[in-house]
């Protein structure tokens, strides 16, 4: 009969156990911690520049706006929202900058005279807007407004500039008075927004104005306040 071999079981003991001990340990070891990093907002800004060519229309604060590429706040032929036509008729920019489909919004302080120009910065964080919309009353008109709606800007890089020459164009929400109690700017001083609406409520390019030296009876407006085609120079630059 073989004898059994303490010293050999004893060694065989203390490798298992240093196994099991080593196991344990490495069940014990500390495991790192995932931090998730924030992303960086990406933000674009833009700044818009205008200048008014006219000689005798001060433009209303300008309104600036960013939104989808499936928006556009006004079209010939259609007619107008409220908000367009309150700022077409006393250049409030309120309702009309209130539209919900709008992401972002910016207004200048007060009105751009003839001559003069301003700047609007507008910026927005991730997003999908890729388009923009300016407007503006000319405030010696009944319902004259100029700019454009959904100006694309999905291949704008930073640096890049793009100008445009705005057209008037006519509300169609208030009959061409031209008088003193319908024409908000400096030329009448008129209460500017009227009740209802013409019967031929949609929007047109704007032929003009008439004044009394060229036969409009009710008109208060000179021919310093006539005006041609283009009205402003808009230009927009993305500075990041």
């Amino acid at each position: 009969m073989k004898r059994f071999n303490k010293s050999v079981y004893s060694i065989a003991l203390a490798a298992v156990a240093i196994s099991l001990t080593a196991c344990s340990d490495n069940d014990n070891d500390p495991v790192e911690e995932i931090v998730e990093v924030e992303p960086v907002p990406v933000v674009s800004t833009y700044e818009v520049s205008v200048v008014n060519l006219t000689a005798g229309q001060p433009a209303s604060p300008i309104a600036v706006a960013l939104h989808g590429s499936d928006v556009a706040l006004w079209s010939v032929g259609e007619s107008s929202s409220d908000g367009l036509a309150l700022l077409a008729e006393s250049g409030d920019n309120t309702e009309f900058l209130a539209n919900e489909n709008l992401l972002v919004t910016a207004s200048a302080e007060g009105p751009t005279p003839p001559g003069e120009s301003v700047v609007v910065s507008i910026s927005i964080e991730d997003n999908d807007m890729s388009a923009m919309t300016v407007a503006s009353m000319l405030g010696n008109t009944n319902d004259a407004f100029t700019g454009f709606t959904g100006m694309d800007l999905s291949t704008l890089e930073v640096g890049d500039s793009v100008t445009h020459y705005t057209h008037a164009y006519d509300a169609g929400t208030e009959a061409n008075t031209e008088s003193a109690d319908d024409v908000p700017g400096p030329a009448a001083g008129g209460e500017g927004p009227s009740e209802g609406r013409e019967p031929h409520d949609f929007v047109t390019l704007h032929p003009g104005v008439v004044t009394l030296e060229g036969g409009l009876s009710s008109s208060v407006l000179t021919n310093d306040q006539r005006f041609d085609n283009p009205v402003l120079k808009i230009s927009v630059t993305r500075m990041e």
